[in-house]
């Protein structure tokens, strides 16, 4: 590919991803419905009809974007649940990884915001709520099945898998909707306290 069509799909695939940040801050701020295009136009700094030459509507980005977030995700997650290593490791650094992700990346929690936001609402795409009906249990059972593995080797304390699954990502989402909502505020929770309510203390059953 010459150099100047290279830089051209790089400058593209650049402003793509701009418009797509800009877009998702706002939507995470105040909703797919008090959101204009000319709101994400003005914000990425980008002409409304140079926006158009990347999406068709604003509805057209907010399904990129919820396609992209469940993508990210789940995409993570099985990752995870391939990984040679025993489950309780993999817990422990699932939550160590999603914290400092967090933390180092606004945009990470503002897609766990907008993820929170779509499935309580029914005014988005219909698009949306298919991704959302197709994809949003998927971390939920990968979590079950390591922590069942990991309550088999007596690593995992031994409470309800999905039960506990489900406190996992509320605790991660809860974290991520408070960095979103409070990012000047926002400080880091210390990882091991989320450790400590999946995972038994060998050392202290060595004793």
């Amino acid at each position: 590919m010459p150099k100047n069509k290279e830089l051209n799909e790089k400058l593209k695939d650049e402003r793509r991803e701009q418009i797509l940040s800009t877009a998702l801050m706002l939507f995470a701020s105040r909703g797919l419905a008090a959101t204009r295009i000319t709101d994400i136009s003005k914000a990425a700094n980008i002409s409304q009809g140079l926006l158009y030459h990347y999406f068709s509507s604003k509805e057209e980005i907010f399904v990129k974007l919820m396609e992209t977030a469940f993508e990210k995700l789940n995409e993570a997650c099985r990752w995870l649940e391939a990984q040679p290593m025993p489950p309780d490791e993999k817990i422990r650094f699932a939550i160590y990884e999603l914290l400092k992700l967090l933390e180092e990346n606004p945009n990470a929690a503002r897609y766990h915001l907008l993820i929170a936001q779509s499935a309580a609402s029914d005014s988005i795409p219909d698009e949306a709520k298919d991704i959302i009906r197709r994809e949003y249990t998927y971390p939920y059972e990968v979590i079950a099945r390591i922590i069942t593995e990991g309550q088999e080797a007596g690593t995992i304390k031994k409470h309800d898998a999905n039960q506990s699954a489900l406190v996992f990502w509320s605790a991660i989402k809860g974290l991520a909707i408070y960095r979103a909502v409070h990012q000047d505020t926002f400080i880091a929770t210390n990882p091991e306290i989320l450790c400590s309510i999946f995972l038994e203390d060998i050392k202290k059953d060595m004793l």
